[in-house]
């Protein structure tokens, strides 16, 4: 009896585990189309409106000011409103990139289709190969951080030096580092390691959002035909 009741709850909990993974992944995915969508909303108005790049430092500190409202709030309906606030907010300083690609070569709009084309293959074949494999990826966490952390400030440092190769690095080096956090943090959800959908949903916006970036600098070097 002992026996069979150990079972009946082992079975339970994995149930119980099971539903819980499950609805944080549809809560993630669903609010991370929602986000996309938002995103690229109020990219479309700032590029009608015209709006000017607000520089790299309000960038960063909008950014991560945004970013630690979003996690402080996560669990409350509040973090909501902060996740659009900050999905809104890289929508706009978005906007002035768009507008220089489709405004200064000849195949502008062929680059940010592309670049938003190879996103949206690579964001679903890496989350598919994760989803059917379960394969766990959380022994990248490590790595990825400093990973994410150097280039962030080889980034920076591209802002400032007079080096041509140095964001074309950049931004290979970011598609790499995107596509391993996209496998890291869908391993996470699924391995149950992450149980708030709203955190889930930033991450992998910050990954599929550096990763468009990132292919629309590489495309437009290499593809890209000046007016």
């Amino acid at each position: 009896m002992q026996l069979n009741n150990y079972t009946d709850y082992v079975v339970v909990n994995k149930s119980t585990a099971a539903l819980t993974i499950n609805s944080v992944l549809r809560k993630t995915y669903l609010l991370l189309s929602a986000t996309l969508i938002f995103t690229a909303i109020t990219a479309f108005l700032a590029m009608a409106g015209n709006v000017r790049y607000p520089g790299p430092m309000l960038t960063i500190f909008g950014m991560f000011g945004l970013l630690f409202l979003t996690q402080s709030l996560r669990n409350s309906k509040w973090g909501l409103f902060a996740i659009f606030a900050f999905t809104g907010f890289m929508g706009y300083t978005l906007a002035p990139l768009l507008n220089f690609y489709l405004h200064s070569f000849a195949n502008g709009g062929a680059i940010v289709i592309a670049a938003a084309g190879g996103t949206g293959v690579i964001f679903l074949a890496l989350s598919a190969f994760t989803l059917i494999s379960r394969k766990d990826f959380s022994y990248l966490g490590g790595f990825l951080f400093v990973a994410v952390t150097v280039a962030f400030l080889a980034g920076l440092a591209s802002l400032f030096l007079n080096y041509p190769l140095l964001p074309i690095i950049v931004s290979a080096a970011f598609v790499l580092l995107s596509s391993g956090l996209i496998l890291f943090h869908t391993s996470q959800i699924i391995q149950g390691g992450e149980t708030n959908y709203i955190m889930a949903t930033i991450s992998l916006y910050v990954a599929v959002f550096n990763l468009f970036v990132s292919l629309l600098n590489i495309i437009g070097v290499f593809g890209g035909r000046r007016n």
